[in-house]
């Protein structure tokens, strides 16, 4: 096992310094030929997939893990279109900015330049495989990919075919690289390979997040556990509201950008919790709420102080009457986990304000928090969604992935 990272790594440091000089146009060519190659072995990748689902479900994982882990058809196409979606953004990599000229001649500019090597460990969904793959590429970085024991077989078959479909046109041996042992040790192993990683990215629960974090010596890129919340105020527009709380809770519920806790202001809770309880119950969510919330409706089971912090990540949802909002973002500072948090409003001041304090990677006004997607934000694919504030924060594409160096051009200048 340690022989197995140990060689990946230094394999993929070589492929790293290549990639840093290759041309655009083969980075390109090769993402499309991993989208095509996932096409064409669609079915071998299905087939891998039953494999974990059927293991998953002996192992006990739960339905949220599952629902993660889930291949068909059409998250196959997603993947595919993902790689063509990034092949047509532009490279990063070269290009300078902010050069200025100083008084005695030099032309001083920032060059963007590739991480070199990154690590991305990750448990569950499969396609991160292949939008971590087609980041680094196009980036010009070397990956070293890590899944998790319950979505082996799928990764195993999906890493094959891109990386031997990148191969085929030019991209270095080593580019793209996965490590099939399930011992934890390899994760041990990589979260101190300061020689051969430049960069640690988990992508997971609060569990791995937090070990990574913790224990590396590597770099770490801190990814968000998603404690999200939707605040109703006072002059919301009630149906905007229904449909965004449900959109945003029953969508996608095992994903980090769904909504965990509503937040209602107590002079419509009366009215809107009636409309929002039908709602939800009809898609099967189990509220649990506070006192206030509990005299409206009687029926629902009393929120504990652990349901406020609560990922639930299926269908369960937290919910509390709060008396203005200045309250609403009393409760988010606390329980918030700077994901992505959201207002429903008509009064612009209380827009701004919520905008202004609320210290997360993405802050809506009157839109669904599932919107925080790499995909949807306009990068192609996301490498993870930082909920740090060092470097990159929100979804991160091909820009995160990069660095800068100065580039100083002289006619003989001395100091």
């Amino acid at each position: 096992m340690e022989g197995q990272v140990l060689q990946k790594s230094k394999l993929a440091k070589c492929a790293a310094a290549k990639l840093a000089i290759l041309s655009t146009e083969v980075k390109n060519n090769a993402l499309l030929s991993m989208a095509k190659s996932l096409r064409e072995k669609r079915e071998d990748i299905l087939a891998a997939n039953e494999t974990d689902l059927i293991n998953g479900r002996k192992q006990g994982l739960s339905q949220a893990m599952l629902e993660r882990l889930l291949l068909d058809e059409q998250r196959i196409e997603s993947m595919a279109t993902g790689l063509e979606e990034v092949a047509l953004l532009p490279d990063p990599i070269g290009s300078m900015t902010g050069v200025t000229c100083r008084p005695n001649g030099l032309q001083i500019g920032k060059m963007r330049v590739p991480l070199g090597v990154i690590g991305i460990i990750y448990e569950s969904r499969p396609n991160v495989t292949v939008d971590a793959a087609a980041l680094c590429l196009k980036s010009g970085n070397a990956v070293l990919l890590r899944g998790g024991s319950e979505a082996i077989n799928s990764n195993i078959a999906i890493a094959q075919i891109i990386a031997q479909a990148a191969k085929n046109v030019g991209v270095p041996d080593g580019a793209i690289q996965l490590i099939t042992t399930t011992e934890r040790e390899a994760v041990e192993q990589m979260m101190t390979m300061n020689e051969y990683l430049d960069v640690l990215i988990p992508r997971g629960g609060a569990g791995l997040i937090q070990t990574v974090v913790k224990n590396a010596t590597v770099p770490v890129i801190e990814t968000g556990v998603g404690n999200c919340h939707l605040y109703v105020d006072s002059s919301a527009n009630l149906e905007m509201a229904k449909k965004i709380l449900i959109n945003g809770k029953t969508q996608r519920p095992a994903v980090c950008n769904a909504l965990e806790t509503l937040l209602v202001h107590q002079d419509i809770a009366e009215e809107f919790l009636s409309i929002a309880a039908k709602a939800l119950q009809d898609k099967n969510v189990e509220i649990r709420g506070c006192a206030k919330t509990r005299e409206i409706l009687s029926d629902v089971r009393e929120a504990a102080e652990e349901d406020w912090a609560q990922e639930y990540l299926n269908l369960l949802i937290a919910v509390k009457v709060v008396e203005n909002i200045e309250e609403a973002l009393e409760h988010i500072s606390c329980y918030g986990t700077g994901h992505s948090e959201v207002i429903i409003t008509e009064n612009y001041s209380h827009a701004h304000l919520f905008t202004s304090r609320i210290d997360a990677a993405a802050v809506y006004v009157n839109a669904s928090s599932r919107f925080t997607d790499g995909s949807e934000f306009g990068l192609g694919a996301e490498i993870g969604i930082s909920t740090q504030k060092m470097h990159a924060r929100g979804p991160m594409g091909l820009e995160a992935l990069t660095s800068n160096k100065y580039v100083i051009w002289g006619q003989g200048q001395i100091r």
